[in-house]
């Protein structure tokens, strides 16, 4: 099992984060569980954080069956669509977001 993370560091626009949470809700959740070969996405809201960690806002989380299908999802056309939404809600957030794959190797 792979998991592929977006991790949102930085601010949402203050006043707007019930409006950017719903956004992603309404917005980008259908995209996301629409990925080819996705089984479960998962969308955190970050709601404390130690004093020296960094500004985690959200994180964003899609467990793949291997490798070879997050390369098929990514290369999808729902990912294109997802990109274009994502660039829309991303205007009430200061800061950067880029992804990591995990690979399981414990729990359930």
């Amino acid at each position: 099992m792979y998991t592929r993370c977006a991790i949102f560091e930085g601010q949402i626009t203050p006043g707007r984060e019930d409006e950017f949470f719903q956004a992603v809700e309404e917005r980008l959740l259908p995209l996301w569980k629409q990925m080819p070969h996705a089984e479960a996405v998962r969308v955190l809201r970050a709601v404390r954080h130690d004093p020296d960690a960094p500004p985690v806002a959200m994180m964003q989380e899609i467990d793949y069956p291997s490798l070879e299908a997050i390369d098929e999802a990514l290369a999808s056309p729902i990912r294109t669509q997802a990109r274009a939404v994502t660039e829309d809600i991303v205007k009430m957030f200061t800061g950067r977001f880029y992804h990591i794959v995990y690979k399981r190797q414990a729990g359930s």
